[in-house]
């Protein structure tokens, strides 16, 4: 009997299923627009609250402006709890809801 040999993949990771058969990460932070704070202010405080690049806190910037709001960040309850204090501490309108 011949053995089929195959090269090394990639392995992923499984998910850890949370009491109610989630993965835990499905909550979001949504930021609403307001007439106080500048672009740059709402940057900012998006990267220092998300971890995210300055590309991604751009574009859901315009969002914020143009649309009104916009979902900046997913993940656990209180991943996205600290992330919206952090965002609030500007005076930013901030939301954290189950996705």
């Amino acid at each position: 009997m011949e053995r089929l040999m195959s090269l090394p993949g990639t392995v992923e990771a499984p998910e850890i299923l949370d009491s109610m058969g989630g993965t835990g990460d499905h909550w979001i932070v949504t930021v609403y627009n307001n007439e106080y704070n500048t672009w740059d202010e709402v940057v900012g405080i998006l990267m220092a609250a998300t971890g995210c690049t300055e590309e991604e806190a751009d574009m859901e910037t315009w969002e914020v402006d143009n649309l009104g709001k916009s979902v900046v960040h997913h993940g656990s309850q209180e991943i996205c709890e600290t992330a919206a204090e952090i965002i609030a501490q500007i005076g930013i309108r901030v939301e954290v809801s189950e996705e």
